[in-house]
């Protein structure tokens, strides 16, 4: 695998860059994910349980001390409690879009990845044909074993840049997944935040 890509040329050091850059994005977001996830219903059944007990301040240093989009809504919800329910509706929506576009933060640079490491292969390759096709006119010879020999070696910078860009579409779709599933979860847990208040603020 070390011979093919030195035999690949100049053009495998970007592509392997790109692999590094994308792998390095790619161990942020799993990082931020695996810590944004809990489980959140019982996430909510423990802010109840306190509201219930001590009232929202309880319930408000739980989701300071709770990792999560989950926790970050409900804390802009409880802090807005004492305003009325139209405050604490308006703070769960922007908290919401602004929990999304932190599970979304930095995958603009995975897509980034994708799309340029084969381009960077395709520019290898085409490189490589010319730096070939030269080999044979200089050489005066078109045998299989000269015109084989640079075709090959052009043709590797186009497999390492697919393989590269595969690599990271594999782990794109898992964080697309997993952010989807958060979000499903941000979205359900937020009417149930909000439809509860709405019951505490009732029978105060």
């Amino acid at each position: 695998m070390v011979d093919y890509f030195y035999q690949g040329g100049g053009f495998m050091w970007p592509i392997l860059g790109a692999l590094l850059f994308g792998l390095g994005f790619a161990g942020e977001r799993f990082y931020s994910l695996l810590i944004s996830g809990i489980d959140t219903q019982q996430f909510f059944d423990d802010i109840k349980s306190i509201i219930n007990k001590s009232g929202p301040d309880g319930a408000l240093k739980l989701c300071e001390t709770t990792e999560g989009p989950v926790s970050a809504i409900f804390h802009a919800g409880l802090s807005r409690m004492h305003r009325g329910i139209e405050e604490v509706e308006k703070a769960v929506q922007n908290a919401g879009g602004l929990e999304m576009a932190f599970l979304e933060k930095n995958m603009i640079w995975l897509n980034a990845v994708i799309t340029i490491a084969p381009m960077l292969g395709f520019t290898g390759t085409v490189v490589g044909m010319i730096r070939a096709f030269d080999s044979i006119k200089a050489a005066n010879d078109i045998s299989p074993a000269v015109v084989a020999g640079g075709i090959s070696e052009a043709l590797l910078t186009t497999a390492f840049g697919l393989i590269v860009a595969m690599i990271i579409q594999v782990l794109q779709n898992i964080f697309v997944s997993r952010i989807d599933k958060l979000v499903l979860d941000m979205e359900e847990q937020s009417v149930k935040i909000v439809d509860y208040l709405y019951e505490v603020e009732t029978k105060n």
